[in-house]
């Protein structure tokens, strides 16, 4: 299997990027159409985003806890949107990855996609010796996941697939300002129970260091 095309856009806007990978999500359905074979065609994008949140198809607009006028003053914007998953901060700081994939081309299904995505934050995280796992119950990558108090995300995920072809992703906190959790219920645990690489170590972390990392983890893990 050939590694991803990995594809960084730096500081993008989410409404920009959600329409960018709808394009690019589009372009491998029509393929598949045309052609009636699974899509060899992949797009990973990279990105970080200016402080927005967003809520999933099947989220509680309860967990958004703060109004419009708030919003503004602290220079946020809010989408609801077409992934699983409840709603979820993206900012600078966090790295988000977007894989515009044909499941069928890598002959596995959603839940196993899912789980490939875990390994390959779980790895990312542990070459900053920081040792994560799946949370029973509960979607992303978590450090302490069993215990009752100490669980923290450090990572959230939330999909859509279309016709086998995937967008959305996850976001890795790494250097995020986590104020911004507190005007959340994020996927609808409590603001204290988020963390970030940077918020474990007490150090800023190269961020262009995690990407590179992410990248080989992704492509092992694939």
């Amino acid at each position: 299997m050939a590694d991803f095309n990995f594809v960084d856009l730096g500081l993008k806007e989410y409404k920009a990027c959600w329409d960018y990978q709808e394009e690019r999500l589009q372009e491998l359905v029509t393929q598949k159409r045309s052609t009636g074979k699974p899509s060899a065609d992949n797009h990973f994008i990279l990105v970080e985003h200016p402080h927005v949140y967003t809520l999933g198809k099947s989220g509680d607009e309860a967990n958004m806890m703060a109004n419009a006028d708030f919003l503004k003053k602290i220079e946020a914007t809010y989408f609801k949107i077409n992934r699983g998953g409840d709603i979820t901060y993206h900012g600078p700081g966090q790295l988000v990855g977007y894989p515009i994939i044909d499941l069928e081309n890598y002959k596995i299904g959603v839940r196993e996609y899912i789980e490939k995505m875990e390994d390959a934050i779980i790895a990312t995280v542990g070459e900053y010796g920081l040792a994560a796992g799946r949370k029973e119950g509960a979607t992303g990558v978590w450090l302490q996941p069993d215990h009752k108090v100490r669980a923290r995300k450090i990572c959230a995920i939330g999909v859509r697939v279309s016709r086998y072809v995937t967008m959305h992703g996850f976001a890795l906190n790494v250097n995020t300002d986590m104020r911004y959790y507190n005007y959340i219920n994020p996927c609808g645990f409590a603001s204290s129970a988020v963390t970030s690489i940077q918020q474990e170590l007490g150090r800023e972390i190269s961020m262009d260091e995690v990407k590179e990392i992410a990248k080989r983890k992704f492509n092992e893990a694939y």
